[in-house]
Order: structure tokens, then sequence, then C-alpha cells
């Protein structure tokens, strides 16, 4: 008798190095702000009104600038997050919400494929 074996579901702080990870290899340099634990809870220094919704990462190499915002499989996004991904796509720039399950895309845009 075989035992088939699943792996666990990343964590978005996995799927983060193996993004940024597949990044590097593919000359792009990036960006994340890491919160903090503070005695109210997580938090992260950031001011202003990007600030409370600002995507995981910062992506740039020549020519081309990009945000990612990371999730784990079957979680979506906050409402003040769609808010600054939406004004950052109004001011021109390319967002992503990326899940492990998108890992295709994600290779595919980092290697400057469009999807």
């Amino acid at each position: 008798m075989s035992a088939s074996f699943k792996a666990p579901p990343l964590t978005e702080k996995e799927f983060q190095q193996q993004v940024t990870e597949l990044a590097e290899i593919l000359g792009w340099a990036w960006a994340h702000f890491r919160p903090a634990q503070t005695a109210h809870g997580w938090r992260t220094p950031v001011s202003g009104s990007l600030g409370a919704g600002f995507p995981d990462l910062i992506l740039c190499r020549p020519g081309k600038t990009l945000f990612a915002e990371l999730k784990r499989d079957g979680v979506k996004a906050t409402i003040a997050q769609e808010i600054v991904h939406a004004q950052l796509r109004e001011a021109g720039n390319d967002v992503r919400v990326w899940r492990p399950a998108d890992w295709d895309a994600v290779v595919a845009c980092l290697n400057g494929e469009v999807r």
C-alpha cells in the first residue's frame, strides 16, 4: 500500500523567498519593508496615505518597476491594499497580486513575458 503525501501550503514568507530568489536570478533589484512586533502588535514603520496597503515588494530593473502583493493561496487583498493598488495603477504602475498557485505567471512576468 502506498501513501500519498501532499506538501503543506506555502506561507507568505516562504512564497516571498521564492519570488525574491527568482527575481535576483533574473536581474531584478527588490525591496521589502518588514513589520516589527511592538507592544501594540505587528507594525510596519511607514507613514503616508499609501502606507496601510502598500504592496509587499517593489521590484525594478532597467526600464521596469513592478509592485507585488503576495498572498497565500485562497487569501484576498484587504480593502486598504486594493485602494493603494488602484492608486498605484492609476499613476501608471504595474501592480500584481500573486499567490503560490500563480507561479507560472510570476515566472512569465519576471522573465518579461506579458501575462
